[in-house]
């Protein structure tokens, strides 16, 4: 989609251009028969996924930080009118008051920051993001282990890897695939306010690493008699490694040593 220039490479813009791959992960944002109200595009590029959303939505605003490329996408959809074009970095942006969903190509460099501006977003329905392969992966479960994000933000959050997109639909070619991450809020979160900031503290706990095992740094705040029991209860091994529990374990886990 563009040339690999050194504004490019600065960006971390690695631009989609394959036209069934737009197409694939314009269904996978916007399923058929859930027409988006209000959908944020984080980087826009010169629109390749701008033209495929924009017919799935009733408002898109397509934010993009190149300037060069600020006037491309102004010009391509100076016909659309509810294609709102924004000069100006995603991260820097309020979210919206109302319901929203987020997609679009994230520059690899810079996934970690959009998907925490995501998770902050009060009024975020659910985010579909083209990350690299490596990063879904780890997320969302996909080599059986679990990262602390994806299992403190568990019982808000759902983590999927829908799709994988090879290296060479991109233009500049990056040196790795990538895939189609989509983090969905819960319409009824699996823990209440309440219980949530419990939650959060166990699983901190869990992945601090203190005492050299998982069993040993849940022991640090709970008696030794309440962790077997839990670890019972979760089949689980006291000589298990935090990563390879899964989410649902630790609800077991939660509710066993918190209850």
């Amino acid at each position: 989609m563009a040339r690999p220039t050194s504004t490019s490479r600065a960006l971390s813009q690695n631009f989609l251009a394959d036209r069934a791959a737009a197409r694939s992960f314009a269904r996978l944002a916007v399923p058929h028969g859930t027409h988006a109200p209000l959908l944020l595009e984080v980087g826009a590029g010169k629109g390749a996924l701008t033209s495929t959303l924009a017919p799935r939505c009733r408002e898109l605003h397509a934010y993009e930080i190149d300037p060069r490329l600020v006037r491309v996408l102004r010009d391509r959809f100076a016909g659309t009118p509810h294609v709102r074009v924004v000069g100006a970095d995603f991260l820097a942006a309020r979210p919206p008051r109302t319901p929203f969903r987020v997609a679009g190509n994230v520059p690899f460099s810079r996934t970690a920051d959009v998907v925490d501006w995501c998770l902050r977003a009060p009024g975020l329905t659910d985010a579909t993001l083209l990350t690299q392969l490596e990063y879904a992966r780890k997320r969302t479960g996909d080599y059986g282990s679990w990262t602390l994000l994806t299992v403190r933000t568990w019982p808000r959050y759902r983590w999927r890897l829908l799709a994988r997109v090879g290296r060479r639909s991109f233009r500049p070619v990056p040196r790795v695939d990538a895939a189609v991450l989509r983090i969905e809020r819960r319409r009824a979160p699996l823990l209440d306010a309440t219980a949530y900031g419990d939650w959060r503290h166990l699983v901190e706990l869990g992945f601090s690493g203190a005492g050299g095992s998982l069993h040993a740094s849940l022991r640090r705040a709970y008696p030794r008699r309440r962790v077997d029991a839990a670890f019972r209860a979760a089949r689980l091994d006291r000589g298990v490694l935090v990563g390879e529990v899964a989410p649902e374990r630790w609800l077991r886990l939660h509710e066993v040593l918190t209850g």
